[in-house]
């Protein structure tokens, strides 16, 4: 086996030019019988100072003297491989994802996506381009900040408002990228943006987040908590903005007592892209750049995406850091290398062998159209209007500026798909001998559209047709990332963000047209949040959010509105009345916002989501008492009381009594199930409730469970707002601290 090691050094060293080792001085590093630890510990010490700082910015260019590879660590894999110059697989934008409250079949994406990625990377070392952006295995996904505010443009990357949705999604996401094999990793995970990090757009790199110990720790922390301690993913991006008035990549609290001390997290931190050069440029933190990157690798950013790093060197020489403390973040990030086998022989490596066979396999493609099938929120079905019946239906008015728009089914951080099928191809495909389908844009996302004929002539020509479906909404083009989204200048939207829930004027006034014809008016949204839908919620016959999703969007949409799918997505956001709800977009306070939180009336809440079947509880069976620290399971019995057979997301919630206290959430998700009843189908469903499920976070950031009275819900949305049951159950005992 030494002998085989030897060689390999050899040829390593003819490739890079270096001279020839001697054979009786194998470099431990290379020996796969000695521990990661033993290995990278010798990799570090037969480098340099120049060289070790050479290896921490997300372009380490390789050394040739130590047969060290170029790499790029910086990579996307949002919904499927981004930004590759491979064709790939596009799966729906992740509120959609969450919108589906499935994650077992969210582990299948990211198994799938984590297999392209490894094609890729695979195909980028026979190719010697690894120093190429995008060909890496280090994937900096999941976005697991809480989407706290409806205007935020980077919400749309997230799994919602809630963090125990978020947590489980960002979980199943871990999982399935980095794969099961107890040696090796497939692909590594990033758990991102660590933390408090929920927009603006446009002031992220100075502002400064403050928000309470109990919001800190009900809210913003637990997903990450979850994703770190549970999931065990191998990295961390620390974000932009400051907490508490430190930059969050140079912040002592978070990255060392937080995550590294409390959470015993042994993976690597990156800083989002630039953040260190924010310390002195807008945080103001910093005098200069050298006393950035020291703190912030003192502080336990381990690498940087961007270029301040090789100052590094010249923070040793001017006594800011030491040579000891970068080799503890130099061996973090050889210990992900060493974990994805980029030391080891291919035939050791597991993944080493997936080919681009699997790229866009037909498996691939099928689970993004399932998942874009599970996406799909029904908002509103007045009188039953869906499902249309092709049968009697001659002529179709295909309306908006999303109906034929395959860019806003991709959103942001996006691959290139072979095929995107947009609502138009769809009914094309399907309907077009059978139906005469009149496609007229109408309309721009915010804008009419020069030369393009009045509104009234799209009326006078729609009203030819039995139905109208007008394909509307905005694109990651509005809403997204500031630097990505270049709507500033138009109403509604500025840095990426939205200014405003509603639906852009101009669309809803181009509807109110088309509704004077008298013909059923459809509406499918498209978008990465919600909209206050306030004249079409009360004058469109029938709602769909359909989300940015994917490759396969269009006939998921087609399914859903001729009853080939029966929809059962759930709002993973709060859909609130109108714009005054909103506290101000810079109060990081949870007080009045989300589900758990906002005591006002909403138009669709979260966890809601309508089917062409409906669905029955059963009353709860628990034990009426559980002590503290115990954990109690709670069963029901659902049964799909309609005439379509089709899926059920069963939720539980816990609520605790309120005696005044604003830090107690008004109810809160504690379980869920996605689960699939053919009509007149019955099934039990239980769910265990852990300490961790019954405890409330102090004001200390402490979560304790204590005795008192407990109100559970089982349904198929939020108490009061969906069908389902209620239980009692009385916690007893002295309190019980699970963190």
């Amino acid at each position: 086996m030494k002998q085989y090691y030897f060689v390999r050094i050899l040829l390593l060293g003819l490739f890079f030019g270096m001279p020839p080792l001697q054979a009786q001085t194998i470099p431990a590093y290379l020996d796969t019988t000695l521990s990661i630890d033993v290995r990278v510990n010798d990799l570090v010490s037969r480098m340099t100072l120049e060289e070790k700082v050479s290896q921490m910015t997300h372009t380490s260019k390789g050394i040739r003297r130590l047969g060290i590879p170029d790499y790029n660590w910086w990579n996307e894999c949002l919904h499927g491989v981004a930004r590759s110059t491979e064709k790939v697989t596009v799966f729906p934008q992740p509120i959609g994802l969450a919108a589906t409250f499935n994650p077992e079949e969210l582990f299948k994406s990211a198994e799938m996506i984590s297999d392209e990625g490894r094609a890729v990377y695979n195909a980028s070392v026979k190719k010697a381009n690894t120093l190429q952006r995008y060909t890496g295995l280090t994937f900096w996904t999941p976005n697991v900040n809480i989407f706290r505010d409806p205007r935020w443009g980077r919400g749309q990357e997230t799994y919602g408002e809630d963090p125990y949705l978020t947590a489980k999604m960002g979980s199943a996401i871990v999982h399935g990228l980095e794969g099961n094999n107890p040696e090796y990793l497939k692909s590594v995970a990033c758990a991102k943006h660590y933390a408090v990090h929920s927009g603006p757009e446009h002031n992220r790199h100075s502002y400064d987040a403050r928000v309470s110990m109990y919001d800190l720790w009900d809210t913003y922390l637990p997903a990450f908590r979850e994703l770190v301690t549970k999931a065990k993913v191998h990295g961390v991006m620390c974000a932009y903005n400051r907490f508490e008035g430190t930059p969050c990549c140079g912040h002592n609290e978070l990255l060392q007592d937080i995550l590294r001390n409390l959470w015993k997290f042994d993976g690597y931190v990156t800083s989002d892209c630039w953040a260190v050069s924010d310390f002195a440029k807008y945080h103001k933190t910093h005098s200069n750049d050298t006393e950035a990157v020291a703190d912030a690798v003192l502080n336990g950013t381990d690498l940087e995406c961007g270029n301040l790093y090789q100052k590094l060197q010249q923070g040793v020489e001017k006594g800011l850091i030491s040579e000891k403390d970068i080799n503890v973040s130099l061996a973090r990030l050889f210990e992900i290398q060493f974990k994805l086998g980029m030391y080891d022989p291919a035939d050791r490596v597991p993944y080493a062998s997936i080919g681009r066979e699997v790229i866009e396999c037909d498996a691939h493609k099928k689970h993004a159209y399932e998942m874009a099938q599970k996406s799909m929120v029904l908002l509103k079905n007045n009188k039953n209007i869906l499902p249309l019946n092709a049968s009697k239906i001659k002529r179709i008015a295909l309306i908006g500026p999303n109906m034929d728009n395959g860019s806003t089914l991709l959103a942001n951080y996006f691959g290139t798909p072979s095929e995107i099928i947009t609502p138009y191809k769809s009914l094309q495909k399907r309907f077009g001998n059978s139906i005469q389908i009149d496609t007229l844009t109408g309309v721009g996302i915010v804008q009419k559209l020069e030369g393009a004929p009045s509104f009234a002539q799209v009326a006078a020509q729609a009203k030819k047709a039995d139905i109208i479906i007008f394909v509307g909404g905005i694109s990651a083009d509005y809403e997204g990332e500031a630097g990505d989204a270049g709507a500033a200048g138009y109403g509604g939207f500025a840095s990426g963000d939205r200014t405003t829930m509603k639906l852009p004027p101009v669309q809803t006034e181009l509807m109110k047209e088309l509704k004077k014809t008298g013909r059923p008016l459809i509406l499918v949204n498209m978008s990465g949040s919600v909209m206050s839908f306030d004249w079409e919620s009360r004058n469109a016959d029938a709602i769909l959010q359909a989300w940015y999703g994917g490759q396969a969007a269009g006939d998921a949409i087609t399914d859903v509105l001729f009853g080939d799918y029966n929809p059962a997505g759930r709002m993973p956001l709060t859909t609130y009345m109108n714009d005054e709800d909103l506290p101000d977009f810079e109060d990081y306070s949870m007080a009045n916002r989300t589900y758990r939180y906002f005591k006002g009336d909403v138009r669709y809440p979260f966890g809601y989501g309508l089917s062409y079947t409906t669905f029955a509880y059963q009353p709860l069976s628990n034990a009426s008492i559980v002590k503290t620290g115990e954990s109690i399971q709670v069963t029901t019995t659902v049964t799909n009381t309609g005439k379509r057979d089709g899926d059920e997301v069963v939720q539980l919630y816990v609520s605790h009594p309120q005696n005044g206290n604003t830090r107690v959430p008004l109810r809160a998700l504690k379980g869920f199930k996605r689960i699939h009843l053919n009509k007149g189908e019955s099934r039990t469903v239980t769910f265990t409730l852990s300490p961790e499920e019954l405890a409330l976070v102090d004001d200390k950031g402490n979560l304790v469970q204590k005795e008192g009275p407990v109100e559970l819900y089982i349904g198929g949305g939020q108490p009061y707002k969906s069908e389902g049951s209620f239980g009692e159950l009385k916690i007893e005992g002295e309190p019980y601290v699970v963190y």
